[in-house]
């Protein structure tokens, strides 16, 4: 819209992308200066806005002589979880420059290439260890990271295993739908009007009566969970870890825990019921009409009742199976069957689970 207006053209430029905006205002204005690069047409877009106002830097244009990865959040990755990656990059002056994201810095994301075993990495830095342990136990997940606009300049980072993470595994019954809400009553109509005149006086019509709100619908009840087993080994060593297979039905999930500082919760909860609908409102009775005499006012509707929440579902019976050498650390497998039986502890003999 400015391109054929060169005084619109240079108004938005000073505006939105001029030297003289403060840095203190920049992080409020690349919004409004990401639309107007949009207009405008010239601009490759919000990465050039915020070069500009120096929120941002290009590597290409940076002298760098090494980079180094981190985990700034702390080393280590579980599975099923994610974890942001930091990169310093460092020039030849010896200062420093961090990457947006989890380190703040002005160093953009796409400058660098990142390549990774074992786990992935988004565009934004971010790694993800998927949630199957038997994928990825005993394989050394790593990433690499090279600058493309200096090819001497490389960094690569081995991420460790984690298992002392609060695991879940959830097979609680589906919540109730919620009921629908009645519908407001219609208001009355006024009376018509009459005549006030001493000489030739008449009454004013009656208001009509307002409408009854309609009754809330009633919510429906919680689905019921499935009965579950969970199987549970210890892997012996310097750092045991339990092996556990939690399954209902066809489903299986794999578990690898860390009994010092890890945990398994194990859910098979009954579904909440859905809430009642609210009734609806009752409309108000009409005004009567101005005359001699008045006309009567309508009565108010009544309101609509709620309806009524639907009942919990029946929570799953959870069966544990466990290794002799578990025993010690059974406290570190947490059970939940709300409104469903006890669930059941057996010991015996499991063998390695993979």
């Amino acid at each position: 819209m400015y391109r054929g207006n060169p005084i619109a053209r240079s108004y938005a430029l000073k505006q939105f992308a001029g030297r003289r905006l403060s840095f203190r205002h920049a992080g409020n204005a690349v919004l409004a200066a990401c639309l107007a690069g949009a207009f405008l047409g010239g601009l490759s877009g919000c990465a050039s806005i915020q070069v500009h106002l120096g929120m941002k830097i290009y590597l290409a244009k940076t002298p760098v002589t090494s980079i180094e990865i981190s985990q700034p959040k702390g080393p280590g990755i579980a599975p099923g979880q994610k974890s942001s990656l930091m990169v310093t990059v460092t020039q030849p002056d010896g200062k420093t420059l961090l990457t947006e994201g989890a380190g703040h810095g002005k160093v953009m994301w796409r400058d660098l290439a990142v390549t990774a075993t074992v786990v992935t990495v988004n565009t934004k830095g971010v790694i993800t260890l998927g949630k199957d342990p038997r994928k990825s136990d005993g394989k050394q997940p790593q990433v690499t990271i090279t600058v493309p606009s200096h090819p001497e300049v490389h960094a690569e980072l081995d991420i460790p295993l984690r298992y002392d993470y609060k695991f879940a595994s959830n097979f609680s019954g589906s919540s109730g739908s919620s009921g629908f809400n009645g519908t407001n009553g219609t208001d009355g109509t006024s009376g018509s009007p009459g005549s006030t005149d001493p000489n030739n006086p008449s009454a004013g019509g009656n208001g009509t009566n307002g409408g009854n709100g309609s009754d809330g619908g009633n919510g429906g009840d919680g689905g019921d969970a499935p009965p579950v087993q969970v199987l549970v080994t210890l892997r012996a060593g310097a750092h045991p870890l339990l092996q556990a297979e939690v399954s209902a039905g066809t489903h299986h999930r794999y578990y690898l825990v860390d009994p010092q500082g890890g945990s398994l919760t194990v859910s098979a909860d009954g579904g909440d019921g859905g809430a009642g609908g609210k009734g609806g409102s009752a409309g108000r009775g009409g005004s009567g009409g101005i005359g001699s005499p008045n006309g009567s006012n309508g009565s108010d509707g009544s309101s609509g009742h709620d309806g009524i929440s639907g009942s919990q579902g029946r929570g799953g019976l959870i069966t544990v199976t466990y290794d002799p050498q578990v025993k010690p650390y059974l406290s570190t497998i947490r059970l939940s069957s709300q409104n469903g039986p006890h669930p059941i502890y057996q010991e015996q003999t499991v063998a390695p689970l993979w």
